[in-house]
């Protein structure tokens, strides 16, 4: 069975199959790469917390940077927003991303 949630024509920002959840692609807010990923990741907490699990139950990340200068940035508050012993199998490459503003942006596959 497949459940959907937020779904809008283009993209549901929730998707579970099985014991698998999968969220869509997730930007902030901000001027600063530091602002966008806090509260980008904020944003993948509450999904999270919404589908019933945590931090821990994260199994991939995937994150795209506009610029890869910004690596450093990202990385001090990824680091210390991920659990301890629970760091997810994790990529992050250069994009062009949405919109000139963004800066950063993740796509998250989780254990129910």
């Amino acid at each position: 069975m497949i459940e959907r949630k937020h779904t809008t024509q283009r993209m549901s920002q929730i998707v579970r199959h099985g014991d698998t959840i999968y969220l869509a692609g997730q930007v902030g807010s901000g001027e600063t790469t530091t602002e966008q990923t806090r509260d980008m990741l904020g944003r993948v907490d509450a999904l999270l917390t919404e589908c019933g699990i945590g931090r821990e139950n994260i199994l991939q990340a995937v994150i795209w940077l506009a610029d890869m200068a910004d690596f450093a940035e990202m990385n001090a508050v990824w680091d210390a927003w991920v659990p301890e012993g629970h760091a997810p199998a994790r990529a992050c490459g250069e994009a062009k991303l949405a919109t000139p503003a963004l800066r950063v942006e993740v796509i998250i596959t989780a254990a129910a």
